[in-house]
């Protein structure tokens, strides 16, 4: 098992830009002392604006925060693979794969919170159980959560029933840290799909694609990665990052570059489609 996640460049069933007349919105969720949502289902709240944080939302160690969590449930998850925002247009979606790790995921989550821009964090089980207390600090800063499997395994040749364990096991664990809060995608190690998207479907959870992926698992510089992303962005993408993995410092400088340049340039910040 290598450190890093190398993606291949391509999603399944990858489909041509998704627009939507709205974009989803999301459900503000109290997270308690011991990372359950509050009073789950009851405890959920109106709407908020999907792609930014509430206003006045809490710094990372306060365990009582108000959170933005999950769009409302949606129709059945399908196995084409999502690559595209929910809103269209100049919309970029930003996700992060192989965290928790308690540094580079620290930083990150402060980059965003100070930015007020929600993500999609794709959680490798192995690193869950490494560092639940950073799951809780994603969850309750309003971000998403995505499968990524348990050990980070190549899955391209493996049959559903191995599968669909690994992925169970993985909600598992996510579940005994923040217990009642949603896992609604799954993004398959290093990009080598293989069944993984009809189980994922399945159980549940949409296969999470990406339409630019800008090679930060093996850091060529925080320049070069802000360069990759200002170039290669294409209205409603969704954009693959790391937060884990490895050393992630340029990316965590990148994205805080990243973000207001985007803005500059009449860019917004939306999440994933709910369907293909």
């Amino acid at each position: 098992m290598t450190g890093f996640c190398h993606h291949n460049r391509t999603t399944p069933h990858h489909r041509a830009p998704h627009r939507a007349d709205r974009a989803d919105k999301g459900y503000a969720v109290t997270i308690n002392a011991s990372g359950r949502p509050a009073g789950h289902p009851s405890g959920m709240r109106g709407p908020v604006p999907s792609g930014a944080l509430p206003a006045g939302a809490a710094p990372a160690g306060v365990l009582t925060a108000e959170t933005v969590l999950g769009p409302a449930p949606a129709s059945p998850a399908t196995a084409t693979a999502v690559d595209s925002t929910a809103g269209g247009g100049r919309s970029v979606a930003l996700t992060f794969d192989d965290g928790p790790a308690p540094e580079d995921t620290r930083a990150l989550l402060a980059v965003l919170r100070r930015h007020q821009v929600r993500a999609v964090f794709c959680l490798w089980g192995d690193h869950v159980e490494a560092h639940p207390e950073v799951v809780r600090e994603i969850v309750r800063d309003g971000h998403e959560l995505a499968g990524h499997s348990m050990h980070h395994d190549d899955m391209s040749d493996w049959e559903p029933e191995r599968i669909r364990a690994d992925l169970r096991q993985t909600n598992a664990v996510i579940a005994q840290v923040v217990p009642g809060v949603p896992v609604p995608w799954f993004r398959a190690p290093y990009g080598n799909w293989g069944r993984t998207p009809e189980v994922a479907a399945a159980l549940g959870m949409q296969p999470l694609g990406w339409r630019l992926a800008v090679g930060d698992w093996e850091p060529p510089g925080t320049d070069e990665l802000v360069r990759r992303v200002m170039e290669g962005v294409t209205p409603g993408a969704v954009v693959l990052l790391h937060d884990g993995g490895g050393d992630r410092s340029q990316t965590v400088a990148a994205v805080d570059r990243i973000i207001p340049e985007l803005r500059a340039d009449g860019w917004h910040f939306d999440q994933p489609a709910r369907r293909a």
